[in-house]
């Protein structure tokens, strides 16, 4: 049978689907709405192999749609537009449920394949299941985003991992032909790292390889028949995510060794250009700020020349880029300053803005009092004065301290001249 294990055993209902209980668990947040079918569009966003196309499937099939499927990898606006135009004659205005449209990998759809999609999403002609493995706020259009709901996939656990392969030990027919013995399961876990699809393919070639129906599963069998790791470095997988996060680490605990070794195994595992320079860019925000802002304008300017240049020189920028902030001065404080600023807001709601600090482009609104008393700053010495720009419920409220470094030390002494004991560091 050429058919992979893990599609042999894909569930086909809730009650078969392993993990994301916080989805379709017994209080999910997904559950009563498979159930009544009340499906909105959607984006399902994880890591591979966590059953982001199986559950569209599960969806589609308890809901009792026409279901559709597109793969942004070799599709196109043609065959988008030749999708929807079928989803509207099956469904429409005399069918209760409209059909599902499912596109795997949508994070690879340019703008304008995106584009096409809105006016069948908005209209109701197809719910959209979209599935992607990158971040949807970078990689979905806003407008598509807007019309979606975003559900978060895990990575499975080792207890859902050793679920899977209980289950397609005992379900699947190939494998009910040999008598199959999980002594040790420490090294699929670890290689498989999360990743349910690679864990079954990893564990069918084991079982492949051995002779007769007794198989006693160890790890030296394992690491014995996978001569190494599927890949070197799983640009799609959980290692992803981990080498990234070791990367900014290392620069943010200011080691430029760390920052050239886990950017090294980026590259030579075929990361994308574009993802590791957008990184760089928010640590020279976020790590380094106004402790040295020209560490902005240097990752502003390697991702500009990475974009236009790509491998293999772009390895060289990359490198040059990384050591640059790894061994610059540190500072989150604006980071922090945004995220105070944000929970207030949040806890505060939509204030009004102060009269005084409204604009008054028409008669009437001078007349009510918009840009009454502001004080212009370049009409006073040293192009300062006091007041206050924050709404009077929160007057007063400070979100942003200084860093301890040399700047920001300087940005000290400036606010404290300035603003006297209003900023008392």
């Amino acid at each position: 049978m050429n058919e992979p294990l893990a599609e042999r055993v894909r569930p086909k209902n809730l009650e078969d689907y392993i993990s994301q209980n916080h989805l379709v668990g017994e209080k999910g947040s997904l559950t009563n709405q498979i159930k009544k079918g009340l499906i909105p569009s959607l984006i399902l966003w994880g890591p591979p192999g966590t059953g982001k196309t199986t559950l569209a499937n599960i969806i589609a099939e308890e809901s009792k749609r026409p279901f559709y499927t597109l793969s942004a990898i070799n599709s196109g606006v043609k065959d988008i537009r030749e999708v929807i135009d079928k989803a509207k004659q099956s469904g429409g205005l005399f069918t209760a449920k409209n059909p599902i449209l499912f596109i795997d990998e949508i994070h690879r759809f340019s703008k304008s394949q995106q584009d096409s999609l809105l006016a069948a999403v908005e209209k109701g002609w197809v719910t959209l299941i979209g599935a992607t493995t990158e971040n949807p706020s970078f990689e979905v259009i806003p407008a598509l985003l807007s019309r979606c709901q975003v559900y978060i996939l895990n990575a499975f656990d080792k207890n859902d991992l050793e679920a899977l392969l209980v289950r397609a030990i005992k379900e699947d027919s190939v494998l009910q032909t040999k008598k199959i013995n999980l002594k040790e399961t420490e090294a699929l876990m670890r290689l498989s790292a999360g990743d349910g699809r690679k864990l079954l393919n990893i564990f069918e070639l084991v079982v492949n390889s051995e002779e007769g129906e007794n198989i006693e599963i160890t790890n030296d069998l394992v690491m014995s028949k996978v001569q190494k790791n599927t890949v070197l470095y799983d640009k799609t997988g959980e290692q992803h995510y981990d080498i990234i996060s070791a990367f900014i680490k290392s620069i943010r605990g200011s080691d430029p060794n760390g920052a050239v070794y886990w950017l090294a195994r980026m590259i030579e595992g075929g990361e994308d250009v574009k993802f590791i320079a957008r990184r760089l860019l928010i640590s020279a925000s976020e790590d380094i700020g106004l402790a040295n802002p020209t560490a902005l304008v240097i990752a502003n300017n390697c991702f500009q020349a990475v974009t236009t240049i790509g491998y293999p020189e772009a390895r060289i920028i990359l490198s040059q880029c990384a050591i640059y902030l790894a061994t610059s001065a540190k500072s989150n404080a604006s980071y922090a300053a945004i995220g105070k600023a944000q929970q207030l807001v949040k806890q505060t709601g939509d204030l009004s803005v102060p009269l005084d600090l409204r604009n008054a482009p028409t008669k009437l609104m001078k007349d009510i009092g918009y840009g009454k008393d502001y004080k212009y700053a370049h009409s006073y010495e040293n192009n300062f004065v006091m007041a206050e720009f924050l709404p009077n419920e929160i007057s007063g409220t400070s979100f942003y301290t200084p860093g301890n470094n040399q700047r920001e030390n300087a940005l000290k002494d400036f606010l404290k001249n300035r603003w006297k004991d209003k900023y008392n560091f």
